[in-house]
């Protein structure tokens, strides 16, 4: 199809183009002035028990700690976990992020600390739902160690890290305009060369066929 075939073709649906306008300005309306969204985020790290040799436990945190929280997080990212935590109330949007907290040379995840986040539109539901969720995981830590029969003073704990905040999200209104425009005036220009495409097979003519015939002479 040539530039001229499809210049004719925008014209003659020029209300297809319209319409792509009209919904890339409703689109482009929702980038500047977006709905507030809030991230809440805390980080919860898997303590060993109070020993004698090593009173502090943030001293004595050890590989195998991470490898039982990361076995929880499993647990809580499978559909069963889901449905736990939507009965818990935990709605929406979140993420359970394993994290190094470590130096560049310490190994991946060899410490055990677990960064929590959720997504809500306001800032007391993303911490609230943060709140379940480490309640949720601290529930699981406690009952994988009651079915290995693990004594009370021997077991290890969750304690938070990181006090559950949250910060509001914000988005490049530059890129997200430019988006929405180019989403928009393709969306339109290759909806009315469909449309005419397709009325075109209808009417049993062509694009260049219709260009070259011209008006039909009258009868005399």
């Amino acid at each position: 199809m040539s530039p001229g075939n499809v210049a004719d073709a925008l014209l003659r649906r020029w209300y297809v183009v319209v319409v792509a306008l009209l919904l890339t300005a409703v689109g482009a309306y929702q980038v500047v002035r977006p709905t507030p969204q809030y991230v809440g985020s805390a980080v919860v790290v898997l303590k060993p028990p109070v020993t004698q040799n090593q009173p502090n436990q943030l001293t004595n945190l050890q590989p195998p700690l991470a490898v039982v929280s990361y076995a929880v997080v499993r647990q809580l990212e499978s559909q069963a976990g889901a449905r736990e935590l939507r009965a818990a109330g935990v709605d929406g949007t979140y993420h359970l992020v394993p994290r190094n907290s470590g130096t560049s040379a310490t190994p991946r995840y060899l410490i055990p600390s677990l960064q929590v986040q959720s997504q809500a539109s306001g800032p007391d539901a993303a911490v609230t739902a943060v709140r379940r969720i480490i309640d949720v995981y601290t529930r699981h830590v406690d009952q994988m160690q009651t079915a290995q029969h693990v004594p009370t003073g021997a077991r290890i704990t969750a304690s938070v890290l990181t006090s559950p905040s949250a910060a509001e999200v914000q988005g490049d209104k530059a890129r997200g305009l430019a988006g929405a425009a180019l989403l928009g005036g393709s969306a339109g220009v290759l909806g009315a060369l469909w449309l005419d495409q397709y009325a075109m097979k209808r009417r049993g003519m062509s694009p260049d066929r219709r260009r070259q015939s011209g008006p039909v002479p009258a009868a005399n």
